[in-house]
């Protein structure tokens, strides 16, 4: 059991019989009652945000969430299908539960699942994915030795800011974190 103290960022556990992941977490010492804790949660099914305050003497069971790796076959506009490297099954997320994680996806892609329950509801990248520029204007000649930007498309309709000096066909390192580019690959 996890005291509502324990309750730091990027912690699972249950409430109400669904899993959350702490995304924002404060706490306030009051000098007769003990503390208050404040968090933002994320529920993993449903992915909305609410803000709770507990007491320190709140408990909650942690969510049995369980990691397993799956390859990424392909996604028909609203399902992504994935299969699983031990057993070859496969499995469908729906595009709202990837959290935009979808824009660094390429097939045969390996990643990890995390499932609820036996049922999966969401997926883990890699920190950084390499991506091909597939439309990108071109840069100045002149233009090279300052810090201006342009925007590249990516093989996954991604569209992120990236040195003038990048062209189309360039393979590119890109931070799945915050979407940016890294350097080419």
């Amino acid at each position: 059991m996890y005291n509502a103290s324990d309750l730091k960022i990027w912690k699972k556990f249950l409430m109400d019989d669904q899993p959350y992941e702490v995304v924002a977490y404060s706490q306030k010492v009051v000098w007769r009652w003990g503390s208050i804790i404040n968090i933002k949660a994320k529920n993993l099914l449903t992915w909305s945000n609410v803000p709770k305050t507990f007491s320190d003497k709140d408990n909650f069971a942690p969510a049995d969430i369980t990691m397993n790796s799956y390859d990424y076959l392909y996604n028909d506009g609203e399902n992504f299908y994935f299969m699983n490297q031990e057993t070859y099954e496969q499995v469908s997320i729906l595009r709202k539960s990837l959290d935009w994680a979808e824009l660094f996806l390429q097939e045969w892609d390996k990643v990890q699942l995390q499932e609820f329950n036996g049922e999966p509801i969401n997926i883990n990248l890699e920190p950084t994915c390499i991506l091909e520029v597939v439309e990108t204007p071109p840069g100045e000649k002149w233009d090279t030795a300052t810090w201006w930007k342009k925007p590249a498309t990516m093989s996954t309709w991604l569209v992120i800011p990236v040195p003038l000096f990048i062209n189309v066909w360039d393979r590119l390192i890109i931070d799945t974190r915050t979407k940016e580019y890294r350097s080419r690959a």
